[in-house]
């Protein structure tokens, strides 16, 4: 499949380090890639098919529930991390992100190229290991979610929800059809009853404590997940 159409989006800080990667992308995997500092605004010139490389070494939760919520916004755009630490680290990651792919600090840069390609296709690109412990997890978090969670309201919970997706103050006022001051009132009331001081803490204990929702089926293959990982 031609996949010259597609765009492979690096968001990192610029580095010599950076660049050969850069070079042996290039060389490697079958796309256009473009780099973009963290935190820089992202103006695709055209539709296109892109997946968005996170590196978690340089980019903040903040802005990486930013991209999170642009991908949610938009089919065209997928989502992947790299240079996590281990699979522990991915599991929180995963736990906040809805990503298609992560990449390893130990990955080499032939699994990269073969992971990117896998991703660019439509495929999943992670372990058994990971995933097994990733559907635990969600089960945990399932049942929890039927549980009475530190006396908040239904109203509580849908703030808390879409604090957790990156929308602002005025955000979560417009989807729910209500004023600012009342969102304001509403966190205080929420980090009160969770007992956290402010919205990354507040996310962090949603996450723990409510989990997330698995993410939306994309039309990607319902094939083995993480098959290309474990048979390289």
């Amino acid at each position: 499949m031609d996949h010259s159409r597609n765009l492979l989006l690096l968001v990192t800080a610029n580095s010599p380090q950076c660049q050969l990667f850069i070079d042996y992308l290039h060389q490697h995997v079958d796309c256009a890639i473009t780099v973009l500092p963290p935190g820089s605004e992202w103006k695709p010139r055209e539709i296109q098919p892109t997946l968005i490389l996170l590196d978690v070494d340089h980019i903040s939760e903040d802005l990486m529930q930013k991209w999170h919520a642009r991908t949610m916004e938009d089919e065209r755009l997928s989502l992947a991390a790299f240079n996590l630490k281990d699979e522990d680290h991915a599991i929180q990651t995963l736990s906040a992100l809805h990503l298609q792919g992560v990449f390893y600090r130990s990955d080499s840069l032939d699994m990269i190229c073969k992971g990117l390609q896998a991703l660019i296709a439509g495929e999943l690109w992670m372990s058994r290991s990971l995933m097994t412990r990733m559907i635990s997890f969600l089960r945990r978090q399932q049942l929890n979610s039927y549980r009475p969670v530190c006396g908040l309201t239904h109203r509580e919970l849908e703030i808390i929800g879409l604090l957790g997706s990156g929308a602002s103050n005025g955000e979560i006022a417009d989807r729910l059809f209500v004023s600012e001051h009342t969102v304001k009132s509403h966190l205080y009331n929420i980090f009160r009853k969770i007992d956290v001081h402010n919205r990354i803490q507040a996310v962090n204990w949603a996450r723990h404590n409510l989990g997330v929702p698995p993410p939306p089926d994309r039309n990607h293959p319902r094939r083995e997940v993480g098959q290309n990982r474990d048979q390289s």
